[in-house]
């Protein structure tokens, strides 16, 4: 039995990571949780609690976790290194819209939708993102969009496109530009434009 916020927000500072999937014993599905597991270090590093979510049963989710760990080689592993929700009555589901109308199982009700929300310590929403039944979640995506929202939470900067942990960032462009210097002491890169606008600012990662 797990309540949601107090699973998630159990230390102070820590981030909650809600995937929901379609159904246990699919294909796509075993796969995303058998990533979510090999990568459960790299998110707990980051203060990360992961959970997942279904409409299926609490025993189907115990059957099914045998089949994910032996698809990751972890067959001697009972559980997976985080819970899965059991919502059949589809109240969490509900709640949260993560169910996908076009979805359905063998008696016409809906699925749940292949989502991923991130939450923040101040427990709002940080990141929601929808994929379709047939397209996996890319979790080292999924890692890095993490990643930045953890460092422009504390720090004045934005990340740039492809952006990964240690590489340059950008200055906000509302901060004037004696702040920025004190701010950014290992310097700042101003790019030259036609416009003329110095809006293109980049910075090493503080």
């Amino acid at each position: 039995n797990v309540q949601f916020w107090g699973y998630a927000g159990q230390r102070r500072k820590r981030w909650g990571l809600l995937c929901s999937h379609p159904a246990d014993y699919t294909p796509v599905c075993t796969t995303e949780l058998g990533r979510m597991a090999k990568m459960a270090l790299e998110f707990e590093k980051r203060n990360v609690k992961m959970i997942a979510l279904s409409v299926d049963s609490v025993k189907d989710h115990h059957g099914w976790s045998k089949d994910i760990n032996h698809y990751i080689g972890e067959s001697q592993v009972q559980n997976l290194p985080f819970p899965i929700i059991a919502d059949e009555k589809r109240e969490l589901a509900v709640q949260l819209g993560m169910l996908d109308p076009a979805e359905k199982n063998s008696q016409g009700l809906p699925l749940t939708a292949r989502a991923v929300f991130v939450i923040g310590p101040d427990k709002t929403l940080k990141l929601s993102i929808l994929y379709p039944a047939t397209t996996g979640r890319n979790f080292d995506e999924i890692l890095r969009v993490i990643d930045s929202l953890q460092l422009t939470a504390c720090k004045k900067v934005a990340t740039p496109v492809n952006w990964k942990a240690g590489g340059e960032c950008m200055v906000l462009p509302n901060i004037p530009e004696d702040e920025a210097s004190k701010l950014f002491p290992k310097g700042i890169r101003t790019m030259d434009l036609p416009s003329t606008k110095a809006y293109l600012r980049f910075t090493p990662q503080p």
